[in-house]
């Protein structure tokens, strides 16, 4: 469940210019992080870098983590970066409803060039070639036909009265640190393997990831019967016993530095056995892995390596990059937000699996779905949690995740400082969740300016502020809690004043029925009268001479 992240008050200052560019900002965030510390001295770190997605230009802050008499907040799923990317999008979709702006219009020209990135990620902005964002943010307007749906969402609110729909577009810009992790290769007499590793496998594909690059690495003997090494790798949950130096489980890299690991590992056992294997190789034509593996228990070979996996200081950090288009449709009456669509473009580098990274795209999208449209976490006075269980803490479920859920993993070649040159999947989709949100403002936008015409008001309503969870009251709400009784007061009105035209045309032409009854020596005679009473009047003669 996400509801237990730290609350924040964020006030901010921002300047921009006419055409969208922000040349500043300055940020003032106080975070609640509860009764006890727990994690919460290092969210602060993260909200900054969850931040610096786009090119503030000059960007100020000051984050202070305050103590309440609420329960204490942890670690979950991207915390601190998830808020700070909320945070920006906020700041910028602010910035589009103060200049009357196109909002993906504003998000373009804020986008990081590879100069400015140098300036935010001094550590971890790589080469040019691996900023890929730009390109992801072209190629999914394409893909996921972008343009043609904003001209599809907009003809479809100018003709529902009752739903109203928005669509947007975000990125996602996630920095991630490789940590020192553990691991351990042992083979047995008949050729299975067993692998021990640092982190714990909670679901996110961990020991899949290990056992094929065990099984990978292995295969560099070139013995027979390696290619179905796969079925005799097996991987068990380590202690502190086995790997002193285990570490935790958590920044979405831990995938990658125990497949690392484990590749050392193999390596120093391939090299004790290439020269048994070069020796029989002479002997007979070819050789079973099996009987590689005996041969090496007999000749008291070791067959079990451990390594210790320290990232060099241009690979332990990285920046990965990926972008979001959400569609959805908002009720007016009962403020029901139904997910329509959604397409993800996801940089993966080479990916080490794309089934498993695949799950995780999709999985860290629901639960940053959630987060932002569904889980509402409150206590009362005394600080005790009112959403104590799925009755009234509600979670995305097969009715609530996006009606239709398109995802594109992109290959973006080589990455000499990678992990067989991939990139995490765990958290930084989790972000993009954001898309969700933000078209769901837009659809309240839309609300609200035809909310705006039914009471004969100008101009637009587009600064209102759009909480997380955004919940069915809170979408209603925005939408106008009175939104029928406007409406029905705007259409008699309406009604009012096409009666009174109509029975004013009706009378117009009984005016004109009877003069023309009248015979005309009679009408004659009745003009001159009232000419004779008007003489002199410049203003009697032109109303005359319009009447005749």
């Amino acid at each position: 469940m996400a509801g237990g992240r730290h609350p924040m008050k964020i006030t901010y200052s921002v300047g921009f210019k006419n055409d969208g560019k922000i040349t500043a900002l300055e940020l003032q965030i106080l975070v609640d992080a509860g009764i006890y510390v727990d994690v919460s001295a290092a969210v602060p770190l993260k909200i900054v870098a969850g931040l610096k997605k786009y090119d503030w230009g000059a960007l100020s802050f000051d984050i202070k983590v305050c103590r309440t008499n609420l329960p204490s907040r942890s670690a979950m799923r991207g915390p601190g970066e998830l808020q700070g990317s909320f945070i920006a999008e906020a700041v910028i979709e602010n910035v589009a409803a103060t200049l009357s702006m196109d909002v993906d219009s504003v998000r373009c020209i804020n986008l990081h060039t590879h100069t400015s990135l140098q300036y935010f990620y001094e550590d971890c902005f790589g080469e040019p070639f691996e900023y890929t964002l730009p390109s992801i943010w072209s190629k999914l307007a394409v893909s996921a036909n972008y343009d043609q749906r904003t001209k599809m969402v907009k003809e479809f609110n100018r003709i529902s009265t009752w739903r109203k729909r928005g669509i947007s577009r975000v990125p996602v810009m996630f920095h991630l640190t490789l940590r020192p992790t553990p691991g351990k290769v042992s083979i047995f007499s008949d050729g299975s393997v067993v692998v021990e590793v640092g982190g714990i496998e909670v679901g996110q594909g961990l020991w899949t990831k290990v056992k094929q690059m065990a099984a990978f690495s292995l295969s560099a003997i070139q013995c027979d019967g390696t290619r179905e090494l796969l079925d005799k790798v097996r991987v068990v949950q380590s202690d502190t016993m086995s790997l002193i130096q285990g570490g935790f489980t958590a920044g979405s890299t831990t995938s990658e530095s125990s497949c690392e690991a484990v590749r050392l590992s193999c390596n120093i056992l391939v090299e004790r056995l290439r020269p048994l294997k070069e020796k029989l190789q002479e002997e007979m034509s070819s050789i079973k892995w099996e009987m590689l593996i005996l041969q090496a228990y007999m000749q008291s070979v070791n067959l079990s390596a451990s390594s210790f996996y320290v990232p060099s200081n241009n690979s332990m950090s990285y920046l990965n990059y990926g972008a979001a288009v959400s569609e959805v449709e908002i009720d007016l009456l009962t403020g029901e937000t139904k997910f329509l669509q959604t397409d993800i473009l996801y940089d993966c580098g080479q990916s080490l699996n794309p089934a498993v990274d695949l799950g995780q795209i999709e999985g860290a999208f629901v639960q940053g779905l959630g987060f932002f449209m569904l889980e509402e976490y409150e206590t009362n006075l005394d600080g005790l949690v009112l959403q104590d269980g799925t009755w009234n803490y509600k979670i995305p479920t097969i009715d609530t995740i996006p009606q239709q859920f398109n995802i594109q993993i992109l290959n973006s070649g080589h990455h000499q400082h990678r992990v067989l040159s991939s990139k995490a999947s765990g958290e930084p989709p989790l972000l993009l969740a954001a898309s969700v949100h933000c078209a769901t403002r837009a659809a309240i936008r839309e609300a609200r300016k035809q909310l705006l015409s039914w009471s004969n008001l100008d101009g637009s309503d587009s600064t209102f502020q759009l909480g997380v969870p955004a919940t069915m009251p809170v979408v209603k709400e925005l939408c106008g809690l009175d939104v029928v009784e406007i409406y029905l007061k705007w259409k008699m009105g309406k009604e009012a004043v096409g009666t009174k035209a109509v029975l004013g045309r009706a009378r117009s032409s009984s005016l004109v029925a009877v003069r023309y009854a009248i015979s005309p020596e009679k009408e004659r005679k009745q003009q001159q009268m009232q000419c004779s009473q008007l003489v002199g009047s410049g203003v009697a003669r032109t109303t005359v001479s319009s009447w005749l």
